[in-house]
């Protein structure tokens, strides 16, 4: 049996411990994501905590059909756009958070990718943040972003074809 999977079955009996295994294992991917996503990093620990608030929340109705973190990040995705629409401003962030773990041979290489995402549009945006930086495969990202399979390979794609011309 899948981990995930008894994970939530101990979390929906109640165990605290496996809410805590669980939140520990997906927190900071989760946050990562909103990271790139929102510029203050305030709002985007804001925006992970509501993330698991609203899984928790939800938790007795939930179904296990794909990987909880699919899930999470649908909820963190949906959790940025509404900050956005809150705030009336672009959907995704205009400056993206200094690498933490990088060493500096890296940096300009961070700094470019930096300036070429903000280039991209927000749905092309999200896309390469999720494949390129967060390490996702096509199909959770499709699921993900509610999105058919051959749009997300059709996005990837073109954002490569993009970012060979400005890097």
């Amino acid at each position: 049996m899948d981990l995930d999977i008894l994970l939530i079955q101990r979390m929906k009996s109640g165990d605290d411990t496996a809410i805590e295994r669980f939140v520990r294992k997906y927190y900071p991917q989760i946050l990562q994501y909103c990271r790139l996503h929102i510029h203050d990093p305030g709002h985007a620990e804001d925006l992970t905590q509501e993330t698991f608030e609203r899984f928790f929340r939800s938790l007795r109705q939930y179904q296990p059909y794909g990987k909880p973190a699919n899930y999470l990040y649908a909820i963190a995705a949906n959790n940025c756009r509404d900050y956005y629409r809150r705030k009336k401003d672009e959907l995704l962030t205009e400056t993206l958070p200094e690498p933490e773990d990088r060493r500096m041979e890296h940096l300009e290489q961070w700094m470019d990718l930096r300036a070429a995402l903000r280039t991209l549009s927000p749905e092309f945006r999200e896309v390469a943040i999720l494949f390129f930086l967060q390490e996702r495969k096509q199909k959770e990202i499709a699921r993900i972003l509610g999105i058919g399979l051959p749009l997300v390979k059709y996005r990837i794609r073109k954002i490569r074809e993009k970012l060979r011309d400005l890097i």
